[in-house]
């Protein structure tokens, strides 16, 4: 079974950066898509950022030109470095990793960071 764990989170003041990181167990080469959900509380799971195989990437719109999704395959780690936080940026950021075999889909998830952004 595939294991991600994240790291990075912390305390910011708005405007600041954080760097979070997700290594996996084993080896991301062959993830169709890597990336990043966040959570607040009382809200919906969100989508943040996705890196796809062939390099392409998604974002949400309230993080787009903020935020940047990044991977280093010889470490097994995905990134997303962030940039001009703010306090609505505040959740726990989940890692996620999408591989297909098999005819079959495989999702894996981290246990979350906290990132808490203060005005």
């Amino acid at each position: 079974q595939v294991q991600l764990v994240e790291s990075g989170g912390g305390l910011v003041q708005a405007g600041g950066s954080l760097r979070l990181s997700c290594v996996s167990s084993g080896s991301i080469s062959n993830f169709n898509g890597m990336g990043w959900h966040r959570l607040c509380p009382g809200k919906q799971r969100e989508l943040v950022a996705e890196l796809f195989g062939g390099g392409l990437t998604n974002y949400a719109a309230s993080v787009k030109g903020r935020f940047t999704i990044s991977r280093d395959n010889a470490k097994n780690t995905v990134y997303l470095q962030m940039n001009s936080l703010k306090p609505e940026d505040t959740a726990v950021y989940y890692c996620f990793a999408r591989e297909y075999g098999q005819g079959r889909r495989y999702d894996y998830w981290g246990q979350g960071t906290q990132v808490t952004v203060s005005s």
